[in-house]
């Protein structure tokens, strides 16, 4: 396979830093463009429009991770505000510094997320379904819409939605395991919302297939084929820790402490198909729940590092 030089944004969190590890392991080699000073990684400010454009030339992909945490707290005015400059102006950025290089990469590939398409209740949903209303739809939207742009400047662009991401270490997995393990765990609500997931694992080897597969462009839904009820999942986990998963948190509680977020991202159900990954016979390695929370707990998920 031809050595890659891949540029990742947002290389410091739980995909970027396991992306960047996997691609150097298979002999690429990674650019990594952070708003932090550290060693080994190039300065951005897209808020002030800064990128270092001349250390761009020569790049064969980039990939497209940063974005302000949904999780950081209550969606106050301000918050909503940061969320979505971070991701329109970071992406506005990156795709025209990308392409006004000499010679732009070939590909860039961007994070999205399942929130495209709303509270959907039952309804199955693929790429070829409408976005949603609400928050995180339009969050989502406007992402996409700026990385979209790239691929008029030529660029081969690739919009991974992805699911709840399920790591052995770190991420939602870890944050989940203490009240469940002292037997504290439940259902969201009613528990009956749909949630799509998939691995860490599975979603590096998704992105490795949209850097590598030059036919491959547009939406792509990054989740496992298996989705599950709130409570499913709850349950789950529970058995998986030998635990019981009795103790629900009610809507007006989650409300009450979460206030908006609770509702786009605790209550909402969306029920995600995989439908190109399967149709271009994408083999997951975690197709399932249970067998992958035992997977991951088996691996290290204890520890939340």
């Amino acid at each position: 396979m031809t050595r890659l030089r891949v540029l990742i944004t947002g290389a410091s969190g739980l995909i970027g830093s396991a992306l960047a590890a996997a691609l150097e392991a298979r002999g690429d080699e990674v650019l990594r463009l952070g708003r932090t000073p550290r060693a080994g990684t190039l300065r951005w400010d897209p808020g002030r429009g800064l990128i270092p454009a001349s250390a761009l030339e020569g790049l064969d992909a980039a990939v497209h991770l940063a974005g302000a945490s949904l999780a950081a707290g209550r969606w106050s005015a301000a918050v909503k505000g940061e969320l979505l400059a971070s991701r329109v102006r970071g992406t506005r950025l990156l795709a025209d510094s990308l392409g006004a290089l000499e010679r732009p990469p070939r590909v860039l590939v961007s994070a999205s997320a399942v929130g495209f398409y709303g509270d959907r209740g039952d309804e199955i949903v693929s790429e070829d379904s409408p976005p949603g209303a609400g928050f995180l739809a339009g969050l989502a939207q406007a992402w996409e819409q700026e990385a979209e742009a790239a691929s008029s400047r030529g660029l081969r662009v690739v919009r991974l939605r992805l699911g709840l991401v399920l790591a052995a270490r770190g991420g939602v997995l870890a944050r989940m395991l203490p009240p469940f393990r002292l037997g504290l765990g439940g259902a969201f609500g009613s528990g009956r919302q749909w949630m799509s997931w998939i691995t860490l694992d599975d979603v590096l080897r998704v992105f490795q297939l949209a850097l590598d597969e030059p036919s491959l462009q547009g939406a792509l839904n990054a989740v496992a084929p298996g989705a599950v009820t709130n409570r499913e999942f709850a349950r789950a986990l529970a058995h998986v820790l030998h635990r019981p998963a009795i103790v629900d948190l009610p809507a007006p509680v989650l409300r009450w402490g979460l206030g908006e977020m609770a509702d786009e991202a605790l209550l909402a159900s969306t029920r995600v198909e995989p439908r190109r990954l399967l149709e271009r016979g994408f083999t997951f390695r975690d197709p399932a729940l249970e067998p992958a929370l035992r997977r991951l707990l088996a691996s290290g998920a204890a520890t939340g590092s």
